[in-house]
């Protein structure tokens, strides 16, 4: 016959006054974690007990029984009811409900302890979202919430965020299939569909990062920070019914615009009102694009203004801002650095002389009637207007009615293009891309070569503004080559000084740091020149020699010529040969850094124009042989755009723009760090 199993006896539970409770020595928890006894004491005011306390019988030296108890687990429980007596919101004799064991147990009391702390699960943070939800849609609002858990609205606001996510990946989180940043990151979106094509990507791929969940969901999104939402403004897109995509879990900068068509509709029409405006100041022709290529105005004749005088009023400001810039460095000059207050003020005079002493300009109404103005946004977002352009043909023709159409322009709206990708003069339409099936390591086109250098060009232009000491060298170098050696065509500085035209170059380049630094350099000199040219040789000898060596490498700039092009021919391609080597040469002498000048690699400029071999080889040099093995499987538009994102920052070349002996910034040791960190931060979870 079998024995019958035997069964357990729970431990009794009956009701204790407060006063007959006592803290035992033997509660393992001493260290302060989590709610507050404070905040636990508020939650049993408001809710009562939710858990009883395990106590045992105080027994006197003899082994009997006193009638008070020890409360070896539920120590916070104790302390918060003790603050509760205390506030006088709770008898001293308040019955408490508790859980008693007998005297003498087997069982010690810090075990007891020890097992309720260790012998429980923390709620997991989807039955947390679930529960928020649940008392969303029975009435409690957000804040409510949050005060009756005592945590900020932000944590509730964050959990509920997750009802965004698609229920086929809440079933693969719940089941521990990703991490809860990951999670989180497929929160910014509210398209399930997009949600999980994107989980399926990542999902076959080493590289689940939240990072990367988060800009492919925003691929086809406008950050708030470009420069057409600075422009028209945040605001007006919301009016016009456009909607934002948030992250409540990561800084967002004001997040991502998802009508991108919306928001460039809104630019093009502020842009257009703006260019009536200005095309009522009386100009002919006035042209308007998001953005010009670089040297756009090279076929037009810039006609003289006049800049407008300070009125009595802004010459009074200008005088009060420079002495309270005067008062405030003075009594500030013996300090190693200003007060925050103080450096935050003297940025806003230096703002407001700005703005005071950038005057604009006036022009003669017959000048006008035959010129014309561009119109387009700066990099900051700002209005850019180009005024003052006359075409050729029209400097010999009598002046028309400002209202006439000058010819090759009409009195509407210009738009070369959308978004950033921005057609413009002297651009052309087409790209050189690889075919999908060419893989291998093949030479780079020599359009894209041609785009590469015309950036190292510029760039190799700011540095050679930079040092004087080489310019000169540079320039004497050239003269004794032309009267001694008298080789044609192959140098890198055209001496006499002949502009060197850019034509042909990557969208990217007109908004760059040296097409930035070369056209305030340029606007400085313009301004400091005389008006009067026959005056000009007696200023040029006036100046110091600083003065005299920086416009001599400014004007020599302009003939620096480091541009690959097709040859044709054995002499021509020699020529080619010689001019590169002796731009390499500058470049090595000014350590030019493409890197340091802002040129990074992007789908447009490079990664969509190469073969996926070339895509891999840039990502193995920058991020390692395990970065680029993450994308090898991707196919030729997605492997470049994921290359893009991997490269970012990474300070990567290709080799025509590299220097030699300037040490590559491919940070690909900080890359794996940082990969390391995230891998942990996520294992931490």
């Amino acid at each position: 016959m079998a024995s019958a199993i035997q069964k357990i006896a729970l431990n009794a539970s009956r009701d204790i006054p407060f006063n007959k409770l006592v803290l035992s020595q033997s509660n393992v928890r001493r260290v302060k974690s989590g709610l507050s006894i404070e905040e636990l004491a508020r939650d049993i005011e408001r809710r009562g007990l939710l858990q009883s306390l395990n106590v045992r019988p105080v027994l006197n030296g003899e082994g009997a029984e006193t009638g008070a108890y020890e409360v070896p687990a539920g120590g916070r429980r104790f302390r918060a009811l003790e603050l509760l007596v205390k506030q006088k919101k709770l008898a001293k004799t308040a019955p408490v409900p508790c859980v008693v064991r007998e005297a003498g147990s087997a069982i010690l009391a810090e075990d007891d302890s020890l097992a309720e702390n260790v012998q429980r699960l923390a709620l997991h943070p989807l039955d947390q979202f679930r529960a928020f939800r649940d008392m969303l849609e029975k009435g409690m609002s957000e804040e409510e919430i949050a005060a009756a858990f005592f945590v900020v609205p932000t944590v509730v606001k964050q959990r509920l965020r997750l009802m965004t996510v698609s229920d086929k990946l809440l079933d693969i989180y719940e089941q521990d299939g990703m991490k809860l940043n990951q999670l989180m990151a497929f929160s910014i979106s509210d398209d399930h569909t997009r949600q999980e094509q994107v989980w399926e990507i990542v999902s076959q791929s080493h590289n689940r990062e939240p990072y990367l969940i988060r800009r492919m969901l925003t691929e086809k999104t406008v950050r708030a920070s470009d420069r057409r939402v600075r422009f028209v403004g945040l605001e007006a897109y919301l009016a016009a019914g456009g909607p934002v995509m948030r992250d409540l879990f990561e800084a967002d900068d004001g997040g991502w615009l998802q009508d991108p068509t919306l928001l460039d509709r809104l630019v093009m029409e502020k842009l257009a009102a703006a260019a009536e405006d200005i095309r009522t100041e009386g100009w002919k022709w006035v042209e308007t694009a998001l953005s010009f290529p670089w040297g756009h105005t090279r076929d037009f004749v810039e006609i003289d203004g006049t800049p407008v005088a300070l009125s009595e009023e802004e010459a009074a400001r200008l005088s009060a801002l420079h002495s309270e810039q005067e008062t405030i460095e003075a009594e500030y000059a013996q300090a190693d650095e200003f007060p925050e207050e103080v450096d935050i003020r003297l940025g806003e005079i230096e703002q407001a002389i700005e703005v005071l002493e950038e005057r604009p300009m006036s022009f003669d109404p017959a000048d006008m009637a035959r010129a014309g103005a561009f119109v387009s946004l700066d990099t900051d977002g700002t209005l850019l207007v180009e005024r003052g352009f006359v075409l050729t043909e029209d400097m010999l023709a009598e002046p028309e009615d400002s209202h006439d159409e000058a010819e090759g322009y009409d009195d509407t709206v210009v738009h070369h293009g959308t978004g950033d990708d921005v057609e413009g003069i002297g651009m052309e339409d087409t790209f050189d891309p690889e075919p999908e099936e060419e893989d291998g390591l093949k030479p780079l086109s020599d359009r894209l070569l041609t785009e590469l250098t015309a950036w190292r060009t510029l760039a190799l232009r700011d540095a050679f503004v930079g040092n004087p000491h080489v310019a000169l060298t540079e320039f004497l170098h050239t003269l004794v080559r032309d009267i001694y050696w008298q080789t044609p065509g192959a140098d890198c500085l055209e001496a006499y000084v002949r502009e060197i035209s850019l034509p042909v170059h990557s969208p990217d380049m007109p908004g760059s740091l040296p097409a930035h630094a070369l056209r305030q350099r340029n606007e400085g000199w313009k301004h400091d020149l005389p008006e009067d040219e026959d005056a000009l040789w007696h200023w040029i000898n006036g100046l110091d020699d600083t003065s005299r060596l920086a416009l001599l490498a400014h004007c020599l700039s302009f003939g620096i010529n480091a541009l690959h092009e097709s040859s044709h021919g054995p002499s021509l391609a020699r020529s080619v040969r010689e001019r590169l080597a002796r731009a390499d040469r500058l470049a090595t002498v000014l350590a030019l850094d493409l890197a340091e000048a802002g040129w990074q690699p992007t789908v447009e400029n490079y990664l969509g124009r190469v073969t996926k071999a070339r895509i891999l080889e840039a990502v193995r040099e920058a991020r390692g042989i395990e970065a680029a093995e993450r994308i090898a499987h991707l196919k030729k538009n997605d492997m470049a755009q994921a290359a893009e994102r991997l490269l970012e920052g990474a300070g990567w070349l290709p080799e025509a723009l590299r220097t030699a002996n300037v040490p590559e910034r491919t940070e690909r040791e900080e890359g794996a760090a940082r990969m390391t960190d995230s891998h942990d931060a996520v294992a931490a979870e």
